[in-house]
């Protein structure tokens, strides 16, 4: 499998994490993002919109966005580990979390997003924090109580196997400490995000392990 990315991105960390996780061996085509690769008629051949990730499959199917290609690691019986629970509920709750964060916060602090701002509508760097810190804070506060409502999380977002919730936790607690957003009053994604921490799969796919990082 070929997997387009680029290091920073969230969306592409995801599915880095979703890769090792089932133990699937994946090959790194690096997209730079501020270089505007994402941009290039060859990319946007395979991908139109000219977002990463996107993966190539050992069959040539291309497939884009995140949450999308985790599935269908699941549903093709792809690797080790399911990243989806079994019982039609306990999936729908983990759905819920993995798209809280992806739907509704992640794309807010997007780069794209970020560039318009800054650039199109003039806002200074002082107002992009702002927007930055308003959106992540509402997100990882709502979060955190879903959990603590829920009673089902434990190690991971969901009882003590990683699941696709923590393939788009992990991503997110690190785009919020990188703009500098405080994590602490949220103890139980602190707790999650540090435990994974200590997890091959989830060292591995890190931004700083990858072969385009540049700090």
């Amino acid at each position: 499998m070929k997997l387009y990315n680029y290091f920073r991105s969230s969306a592409a960390y995801r599915v880095r994490i979703a890769l090792n996780l089932k133990g699937i061996s994946w090959q790194h085509v690096g997209v730079h993002l501020l270089k505007a690769q994402h941009r290039a008629p060859e990319y946007l051949k395979l991908n139109p919109a000219g977002l990463v990730p996107t993966l190539v499959a050992d069959d040539g199917a291309v497939l884009t966005q995140s949450l999308a290609i985790m599935e269908y690691l699941d549903d093709a019986n792809l690797g080790d580990k399911p990243l989806l629970p079994p019982d039609p509920v306990d999936r729908a709750h983990v759905r819920g979390l993995a798209l809280a964060l992806a739907c509704d916060v992640h794309p807010l602090n997007n780069v794209r997003v970020l560039n318009y701002i800054t650039g199109e509508l003039g806002a200074s760097d002082a107002q992009k924090s702002a927007w930055l810190a308003h959106w992540m804070t509402l997100g990882l506060e709502a979060f955190e109580k879903t959990l603590a409502q829920s009673g089902s999380s434990g190690r991971f977002c969901f009882g003590d196997q990683p699941t696709m919730a923590d393939c788009v936790l992990v991503p997110q607690m690190f785009s919020a400490r990188r703009f500098n957003v405080d994590v602490s009053p949220y103890p139980r994604l602190v707790a999650i995000d540090e435990h994974c921490s200590t997890l091959p799969a989830f060292i591995s796919a890190h931004p700083k392990n990858q072969p385009d990082f540049s700090p």
